[in-house]
């Protein structure tokens, strides 16, 4: 029994790892593959039994599972970020649940025949969408920025608080049902509020002291991390049933929200683990599918897919994005776009089981129901949002920005030039000193690894179709240009080389299209830039040509990009098949002339004397 048990979850995990490998490779929602291997392995073949493989582990699997996901959703979660937002995306997260709960609730209740408990659960469950299945869509649709960052906000904020809805209407059941007067329900229903907000807190304010004031080793943080989520999680629950969802989730908010708690190092931690349960669980909840229970839901649940998809998202659009700046065609898009996730399925298997422990027959019925909005919405919403975006015409039809990999004085001269051009400059690095002086230059950034899981799901490359690795650690270069090239394409993924050598093991431009020409490197340019070089562009013509301009400046010019007469911007690489010409014009790097008078450093912080004279 040991050794099937070993193979199973080895022959899990394995199968989940190729699940997610085609996913981004195909560029799809990893739900997708990892539904059809649970169904294929439970209940087409046989071959997966998840009750009897895991026995009575399978509840506490599912219940710590789902706590550490809330406890990684709620975790990126700042009270500053969600203050600075437009009213739409604070509607979509508060008020505009009401509206999913609600529609979804009645059709529930009226064309499945559900019991008005569990369909009220049911609609509670639905309304979280999830960054997992939201991002990889994102990608294929390309819609403008306003559309995209609703819609990735809207799926990283709702995952916890539909979760927490869904904890609240159980227990509400729970108590309502053990024939406990209103009064005594009520009080159930507040001990599970009060006992889980402060459980929560309690042990997020213990966490982030001892992280803070440097009580643990750097290398304990990820483990007393986890610890403490599954302590606040069964001690709340000790305390209130059901209650440890709500503590794990106001914990996660707690500490993202504190100041001087290194949660970077905490984020890291969790990427990999949530992967992990993410795609082990979805398998076996997909395996625990029964066609019988499907069958005796009836063709009727088809219709609650239709009612969630065409009547209850556009109802929840039309409400939140009420009296904004948003166009016709940009709703129609965001009505479009609302597919559920593995949250959706792990809160319903949870409630699932503890109902049917509870004597609630029907809800055996919560899980199928789930999988088929899954199923409906996920694959609907892929096979049609990207035609839709296209239709509606609110896709970008080719993003031209850049991805800049490094925020270091070179990089921001760079892409301050690049911003001059109109053109959308992202840049990252995990250096909080380079990030921070990025931003006060007013250049948009990502604080972090753009090769780590988070960078998956919370970097908005949203208008961006270049990479520009920029850093002198040629590694990370390398595998940046590696992780990019199937999103941006192999001729859009550009390096440069670190160093003077060209032909080391470590040369960037063997992994990515050699950026600025053959002899240019990272090193040059920044000892340039400090000594007082200069980002210009000059205009070519039919008297001015690229000759011209190489007798003009020789060897204190290194041309970094060419505009062309329809202003597409091009990153001069070392394999360009084809010279910039008349009409054309050159972005290039140029050094002081000696004759000039030599010009105040000025902020060395931006690269001593650099400045930028491009426009």
């Amino acid at each position: 029994m040991s050794e099937h048990l070993m193979l199973t979850l080895a022959v899990l995990t394995v199968a989940g790892g190729a699940c997610q490998f085609l996913a981004w490779k195909l560029r799809l929602p990893a739900i997708l593959f990892l539904l059809l291997t649970g169904i294929a392995a439970g209940p087409v073949f046989g071959w997966l039994d998840p009750d009897a493989l895991l026995g009575p582990l399978l509840f506490p699997f599912v219940s710590l599972s789902v706590a550490v996901i809330l406890f990684e959703g709620s975790l990126t979660l700042e009270f500053a970020e969600i203050r600075g937002m437009e009213h739409v995306v604070r509607r979509f997260v508060t008020s505009g649940v009401l509206v999913t709960w609600s529609v979804t609730t009645l059709a529930t209740r009226w064309l499945a025949g559900f019991s008005w408990e569990m369909a009220t659960l049911f609609g509670a469950i639905m309304v979280v969408t999830g960054p997992t299945v939201i991002v990889p869509m994102l990608r294929s649709v390309r819609p403008t920025a306003k559309v995209a960052n609703i819609l990735r906000w809207e799926g990283i904020i709702i995952d916890p608080i539909g979760a927490l809805l869904a904890v609240l209407v159980f227990e509400f059941i729970v108590s309502r049902e053990a024939g406990a007067a209103f009064s005594q329900t009520l009080s159930a229903f507040v001990s599970v509020i009060g006992v889980g907000a402060l459980t929560g807190i309690a042990v997020g304010y213990l966490l982030g002291v001892a992280l803070r004031r440097d009580w643990l080793p750097a290398y304990l943080y990820n483990l007393a991390t986890l610890a403490a989520v599954f302590g606040a999680f069964v001690i709340s629950n000790e305390f209130a049933d059901e209650s440890g969802l709500l503590a794990v989730t106001v914990m996660g908010i707690y500490l993202g929200n504190r100041k001087g708690v290194p949660i970077e190092e905490i984020l890291a931690f969790k990427e990999s683990l949530s992967l992990l349960l993410i795609t082990v669980l979805f398998i076996l909840l997909a395996a625990r599918l029964e066609f019988e229970r499907l069958a005796e839901l009836g063709w009727l649940v088809v219709g609650v897919f239709l009612v969630v998809q065409f009547v209850e998202r556009p109802l929840k659009v039309a409400y939140c994005t009420w009296g904004s700046s948003f166009s016709l065609r940009e709703r129609g898009l965001l009505a479009w776009i609302a597919p559920r996730g593995i949250v959706a399925a792990a809160v319903s298997a949870l409630f699932a089981i503890k109902l049917e422990q509870l004597g609630f027959d029907e809800a055996a019925l919560l899980v199928p129901m789930t999988f088929v909005v899954i199923i409906g919405t996920v694959v609907f919403q892929s096979l049609t949002a990207s035609s839709m975006g296209q239709w509606l015409e609110v896709s970008e039809p080719d993003p031209h920005g850049f991805l800049i990999i490094g925020a270091n004085p070179l990089a921001r001269t760079i892409a301050k030039a690049l911003d001059q051009q109109k053109v959308r400059v992202m840049l990252t690095d995990t250096l909080w000193d380079n990030v921070s002086r990025a931003r006060m230059a007013g250049l948009r950034t990502y604080y972090g690894n753009p090769l780590s899981e988070h960078a998956e799901l919370y970097l908005d490359t949203s208008g961006i179709g270049h990479l520009l690795a920029l850093t002198a650690d040629a590694h990370l270069n390398g595998l940046a240009c590696n992780r990019y090239r199937d999103q941006f394409g192999a001729r859009h993924v550009f390096a440069l080389r670190v160093g003077g050598n060209p032909s080391g093991r470590a040369d960037v431009a063997r992994q990515g299209r050699g950026a600025f020409g053959e002899g240019v490197s990272y090193v040059d340019l920044s000892r340039r830039i400090y000594r007082g070089a200069e980002i210009r562009r000059t205009n070519l013509s039919e008297s001015f040509t690229m000759g011209s301009f190489d007798e003009l400046y020789g060897e204190r010019a290194t041309p970094l990009f060419a505009v062309d007469p329809k202003g597409n911007l091009e990153v001069l690489a070392a394999d360009n098949q084809r010279g910039p010409g008349p009409g054309w014009s050159i972005i290039a790097l140029i050094d002081q002339d000696p004759a000039e008078p030599t010009k105040s450093r000025g902020d060395k912080s931006e690269g001593g004397k650099a400045r930028n004279r491009v426009g």
